[in-house]
């Protein structure tokens, strides 16, 4: 028997085709808490999201909380662009999300779909489950949906182990902990481990801007840094490249985050390492407990202002 199209042109069994119930599930070599960072915080996703080397995928907006959206445009050369707009429904840390994922290509709405993650595991090792309930208005879209999520979640898999992620709650409003980040005079005198102090040659910590400056350590060597600026989102979180050097390699995307708490400031300090080496270097050299010696710094040094 031949299907005929219905009033709205489309045939019975090819309606039945464009709907789908998808599940992925990936073992990362990552704490939980890492894993939740890398598939939440927007310099992460940014890494991770493009599917293949061949495609670039450009971020216009990323708000990772509950009634936030992230708006991409995914480009591949010949191709027209494919916008994908993500909302939150649900954030539960460390556990589940729960967002809408809306596909569309030169005006017109490819698919819509509710994407549910699940989240598990240790301060060694995590597991993902995310499930697609996927609706498509065009043809084949399962099979793309397949292969970009499965490849962008090899991707996330891959950062997960070459993040590193610190925490701590300073006893200071968050518009007094953001001032002391965000202010070209405050900012070198506290960056830095104990001992460390900072020689600036720049700093333009805007959108756009970059700081150069020399890490010096007690016992004189010099580190030279770069850190240019991304984003800028007062109060909330900044986004930023750290090179070897002014103009040097880049050797990671670092974010940090900025939430309240009950007065105080819940500080998160992100690194996505340009390669899993440079990640064990780092902590083979205790770069964690160095990087919760910057940010003891910055607590001291709030709570004397």
């Amino acid at each position: 028997m031949t299907s005929t199209p219905d009033s709205t042109g489309t045939a019975p069994d090819d309606r039945k085709d464009r709907f789908a119930t998808l599940t992925f599930e990936r073992e990362v070599a990552a704490p939980l808490s890492v894993l939740w960072q890398a598939w939440t915080a927007p310099a992460a996703r940014m890494v991770w999201a493009a599917p293949a080397p061949s495609v670039t995928v450009e971020f216009l907006e990323a708000d990772s909380r509950v009634g936030g959206r992230e708006v991409s445009l995914c480009k591949v050369e010949g191709q027209p662009d494919i916008r994908c707009e993500v909302g939150w429904l649900e954030l539960q840390p460390a556990l589940r999300s729960v967002n809408y994922e809306v596909v569309s290509s030169e005006g017109m709405t490819q698919s819509a779909a509710l994407v549910t993650a699940d989240f598990s595991g240790t301060d060694a090792r995590s597991r993902l489950v995310v499930t697609v309930q996927l609706s498509s208005l065009a043809k084949a879209m399962e099979a793309g949906y397949r292969q970009g999520f499965g490849a962008g979640l090899d991707n996330l898999a891959g950062v997960a182990q070459r993040t590193m992620v610190l925490e701590r709650v300073i006893q200071a409003p968050r518009s007094l902990v953001w001032g002391a980040w965000m202010n070209p005079e405050t900012l070198p005198q506290w960056w830095g481990p104990d001992g460390f102090s900072c020689r600036t040659t720049r700093i333009d910590l805007r959108a756009g801007g970059d700081w150069v400056f020399d890490m010096i350590a007690p016992d004189g060597t010099v580190f030279p840094n770069h850190h240019r600026y991304g984003e800028v989102l007062p109060e909330e979180r900044l986004g930023y490249t750290l090179l070897w050097g002014e103009n040097g390699p880049k050797h990671a995307d670092a974010w940090a985050a900025f939430e309240d708490r009950d007065g105080a400031t819940k500080v998160t300090l992100g690194m996505v390492f340009t390669t899993v080496s440079e990640f064990q270097e780092a902590k083979g050299f205790g770069a964690e407990k160095l990087g919760q010696q910057t940010l003891g710094k910055l607590d001291r040094f709030v709570a004397s202002r």
